[in-house]
């Protein structure tokens, strides 16, 4: 039974793995995101076994650290780099390293996490925007954004790199991220994660893959306005 955690992290992982090939093999942008929310839901059930079965263990901290890396880091990446590989193509991006400036997503995640490691201070909230969360947004724009390319490559091309340097900050900021691990099923405890599941499933609805990202432009938003109003007297 304690073992149990550190296979569904290792399934995390493979799922992770999934999801590189998806995007290296058959530029399938809809398998990379379908195989990184399955990532998202391991990555979410070994946490609650653990606490569950109570099989906490310094292996399973530093499994599910090395398996976000591939899952939420190296998954994004490969989507990105594809895509800015394929849409700066026939543009002056076309001999730049732009479509490389995608591999900063998975180092900065790698960071991220080893902040996150040694940082006693992340155990209700996070510090900085969560790898899954910044995965998500990535994995989820790109299928959205590219019905959209045609003549608009240059102007994509400036906005993706302008989007990755902002979220890889954001990953490594102080920024005060509210928790959507729940502890309790109430409202007075939960009011912001049951704010931001309602908003996800409207624009989910309404924007299908865009929805997803706007989502997590929404979750980035709630937490400073959260954090503003904590912080008034």
């Amino acid at each position: 039974m304690k073992h149990i955690p550190n296979i569904i992290t290792c399934l995390n992982l493979f799922a992770g793995c999934l999801s590189c090939i998806m995007t290296l093999e058959y530029n399938n942008y809809f398998g990379a995101f379908l195989f990184v929310v399955l990532a998202a839901i391991f990555d979410f059930s070994d946490g609650f076994s653990a606490r569950l079965l109570k099989a906490f263990s310094p292996i399973g901290g530093q499994l599910d650290s090395l398996a976000d890396v591939i899952s939420f880091g190296l998954a994004p990446g490969f989507v990105v780099f594809s895509f800015l590989n394929t849409v700066s193509t026939g543009t002056f991006f076309e001999t730049t390293f732009l479509p490389y400036t995608a591999f900063l997503i998975p180092i900065f995640s790698a960071l991220r996490l080893a902040k996150f490691n040694i940082d006693t201070r992340q155990k209700d909230s996070f510090l900085g925007l969560p790898v899954p969360a910044n995965a998500l947004f990535w994995v989820s724009l790109i299928p959205a954004i590219i019905p959209f390319v045609k003549g608009y490559e240059i102007a994509i091309c400036i906005v993706i790199l302008i989007s990755i340097l902002t979220f890889c900050l954001l990953m490594i900021s102080e920024l005060s991220m509210f928790s959507l691990k729940f502890k309790s099923y109430s409202w007075e405890k939960n009011q912001w994660a049951y704010l931001l599941i309602g908003i996800a499933i409207v624009l989910t609805v309404l924007f299908h893959f865009l929805g997803i990202s706007l989502t997590i432009i929404c979750y980035i938003l709630l937490s400073l306005l959260k954090t503003k109003l904590h912080a008034t007297p």
